[in-house]
């Protein structure tokens, strides 16, 4: 380009030589001025526009070469998600309790879109996940921490923890189901409808590494295995800390429900206090069932515990007009036990979670902070 340039100069200067040259030449000597004058301002046009079109050659090809890396860029991305999308299985297999409360091998959809939970451990524990946007469906509950889920009008009512609204389940068109023990017996009319995922606390293990392993099996669900040990992280420490607190001493678990006292085993709710935690529960040898055996009073003399601990199910489940556990338990023979005598008559602070939602996460932290509230003054 340049080249050209010059070899253009010098053709109008050749040009204008030869102008002055001509017969007319003296004459036209302001006529060669003029003539020099336009050669110049030519040179000066021609190189201007040499300049300009080199940048718009220049521009053009780094708009080339900048959409060239956008679109291979974003091709590049593309194929990445692909990629991964390919990878992804379709469904995974977990482990999850039949409608016989057995243990059983259950094929679900990977990383489901629309989820419904009648099963407050399970709610709390995908809310834990961050996956509370894909839930269509709940049944209702009290607890504070979950409302979230009964007040959004986008999330349709299920029932409750025990009878589920088997058309409004339909209705929502859940990917996967989460059921408690309370709905065993709506397990295969539930599964007509999509799989469904049934976990439970297991006594053996205890609450905290039921709550692990079954917030480990609805994670994996999701491919979100890698969150549950940040979540799980702090729960060891404060449980030793009360094990350490609870060594050596005795206590008698109970259940206040109509008007009565219910003794509690390690077997069945509030067993964190006997398994974890550590305490000798002094009627855990003669206890049967999960609601505990209704007991006498008489009892809780006899054995006479360092501590007594009192969750109320009457105001778990807002039954209206239940006596109030403490107008219960403070009668003469539990004012002579050494438990009420020493300040140690425990009344569990939020029931509805150890009744209602044991074997969440946050349900977890919520019942430590009882013991340790109660406790560890």
């Amino acid at each position: 380009m340049k080249r050209r340039v010059n070899l253009l100069a010098l053709t109008l200067m050749l040009t204008a030589g030869l102008a002055a040259c001509s017969p007319g030449g003296v004459g036209g000597s302001g006529n060669s001025g003029a003539s020099a004058g336009a050669g110049g301002s030519a040179v000066s046009d021609t190189s201007a526009g040499a300049d300009a079109s080199a940048d718009a050659n220049v521009s053009a090809d780094a708009d080339v070469s900048a959409g060239a890396n956008a679109s291979a860029g974003a091709n590049a991305s593309a194929g990445k998600d692909a990629s991964q999308a390919s990878q992804n299985p379709e469904t995974v297999t977990i482990t999850s309790l039949d409608g016989n409360r057995q243990e059983t091998d259950l094929e679900v959809p990977f990383d489901p879109q629309r989820i419904a939970v009648l099963d407050m451990a399970s709610l709390d524990i995908l809310d834990n996940l961050g996956l509370g946007d894909r839930v269509v469906g709940s049944a209702s509950t009290s607890l504070d921490y979950l409302q979230a889920y009964v007040t959004d009008e986008s999330v349709a009512n299920l029932g409750t923890i025990k009878e589920a609204d088997l058309e409004a389940v339909m209705a929502s068109e859940p990917d996967i189901i989460f059921i408690g023990g309370r709905l065993s017996s709506s397990y295969d009319a539930l599964s007509e409808i999509a799989p469904v995922v049934y976990l439970a606390t297991d006594t053996n293990l205890g609450v905290a590494a039921s709550v692990e392993k079954n917030a480990s099996a609805i994670a994996s669900i999701f491919g979100l295995e890698e969150q549950v040990d940040s979540l799980m992280a702090e729960f060891d420490a404060r449980i030793q800390t009360l094990a350490d607190f609870a060594e050596g001493k005795t206590a008698v678990v109970g259940m206040c429900t109509s008007g009565g006292f219910n003794v509690l085993g390690n077997d069945g709710r509030c067993s964190l206090i006997g398994i974890e935690v550590g305490f000798e529960n002094l009627a855990n040898s003669d206890v049967t069932s999960t609601h505990g055996n209704e007991s006498s009073f008489e009892l809780l003399v006899s054995l006479d515990p360092d501590y007594i601990f009192v969750m109320d199910r009457d105001s778990a489940i807002g039954t209206e007009g239940a006596q109030l556990a403490k107008d219960i338990m403070e009668n003469e023979l539990v004012m002579g036990t050494r438990a009420y005598q020493d300040g140690n008559l425990i009344y569990l602070e939020h029931p509805a979670v150890w009744y209602t939602a044991e074997g969440g996460i946050t349900a977890l932290d919520v019942m430590l902070a009882d013991l340790e509230t109660a406790l560890l003054k």
